[in-house]
């Protein structure tokens, strides 16, 4: 291929490696995203209370996701479990591992959050009469996301780039379609190339969110009681 031709089939395939990301990649960070959030915040909020058998369980997944590989995890849920029977879709497949996944660290960075909160704003919410889920969702909560937010929103980004991994069990994202084009081109330098360039586009388009949203947190005030 001469020069000219590369750069046509840069520009060719530039959409049709961005649409599924559009499509696919970006919704399954989401979806998934969202329901580690509130893996994360369930078994933290287990963790701070402290209930003896609930706490050891929650331990038990974070151990247990945080020390096998996610390729691994994608790979008995997607060829492991119809072995015995149970066979689930691609995308679903890769909602319920990276949504598993991210929720065993991000549950790690809320319990620090959480545990940062002064044991005083409980105890003052104790005094007016709240519970202690209306303490954890009025007082505790919205403290400790301000200061979970920053690493909670680098391992959106992160997830992003490890949507990758999806190509693996045949989600059809964007490294899935840039390995087809690729093996039928041969053009596997510049494709790649213009693949990390997609990636850094969107990751860049987030750092800049994260900033603004760091940057509204920070000249929020102090919750009242």
């Amino acid at each position: 291929m001469t020069a000219q031709d590369i750069i046509r089939l840069l520009i060719d395939s530039f959409w049709k490696i961005l649409l599924p990301g559009l499509t696919v990649t970006i919704p399954l960070t989401v979806i998934a995203f969202s329901i580690a959030m509130v893996i994360a915040i369930i078994t933290a909020m287990v963790q701070y209370a402290n209930i003896p058998v609930l706490k050891q369980i929650a331990r038990f997944y974070i151990w247990v996701i945080r020390g096998t590989p996610l390729l691994v995890q994608l790979y008995v849920v997607f060829f492991g479990l119809p072995s015995i029977g149970i066979k689930v879709a691609a995308f679903p497949s890769a909602v319920a591992v990276f949504a598993v996944n991210e929720g065993a660290y991000c549950a790690e960075t809320m319990r620090a959050a959480i545990e940062s909160v002064p044991s005083g704003q409980m105890e003052a919410g104790y005094c007016v009469g709240m519970n202690y889920l209306q303490i954890m969702r009025r007082i505790v909560l919205p403290q400790a996301f301000r200061t979970a937010f920053p690493p909670l929103f680098n391992s959106l980004i992160g997830m992003v780039k490890d949507t990758s991994l999806a190509a693996n069990i045949t989600v059809a994202e964007m490294f899935f379609v840039t390995q087809r084009i690729s093996g039928r081109t041969y053009q596997f330098m510049a494709l790649y190339l213009e693949l990390a360039l997609i990636y850094l586009i969107f990751s860049t388009v987030l750092t800049r969110i994260q900033a603004f949203g760091e940057k509204k947190l920070n000249s929020y005030g102090g919750n009242k009681i």
